[in-house]
């Protein structure tokens, strides 16, 4: 599998390649189009591509550590005073 880390590959590019593939899917779903839908099915799609959004662009914008061989993602959820 591509994702799979090869045997010189360091855990840090591993998982720098992640947390950039996570930036990649929310910048596609931020900018892919609507279907041509309507009422009910239009407004949820709307719902599901903001979820999406924001679940990948949290996750893009986490910084992370490895402990103990742990991957741990911190998400600043506080609100920016910008």
């Amino acid at each position: 599998m591509a994702d799979e880390p090869q045997p010189d590959q360091s855990a840090e590019a591993v998982i720098e390649g992640m947390i950039e593939r996570f930036a990649e899917r929310a910048r596609a779903v931020r900018d892919r189009g609507v279907p041509p839908l309507e009422g009910a099915d239009r407004r949820r799609f709307v719902e599901r591509m903001q979820l999406d959004y924001q679940d990948f662009a949290m996750l893009a914008d986490a910084s992370w550590a490895l402990e103990d061989g742990v991957l741990v993602l911190r998400i600043d959820l506080r609100r920016s005073s910008g």
